[in-house]
């Protein structure tokens, strides 16, 4: 299972430099393509996993002016 990451900068907010910092120390690799970044669950998560780590996302870029967007495949 594989959560991919979407991100949206703002001019006024933090550099993407910053902001890829904080997601790698989340555990997310960059990818190329049509994602910004992909946490690999390694094995299945459940429903409350997924949203106790967007929970966890959202509470890490509070304060840089970034949107995301989540995604989960199987």
């Amino acid at each position: 299972m594989k959560t991919y990451l979407t991100v949206m900068f703002n001019s006024e907010g933090a550099r993407p430099t910053e902001v890829a910092s904080i997601l790698y120390n989340l555990g997310f690799n960059a990818v190329q393509g049509n994602y910004d970044f992909e946490y690999d669950w390694g094995s299945s998560a459940d429903v409350k996993d997924l949203i106790w780590f967007g929970d966890k996302i959202h509470s890490a870029l509070r304060g840089y002016k970034v949107l995301f967007k989540l995604e989960t495949v199987i």
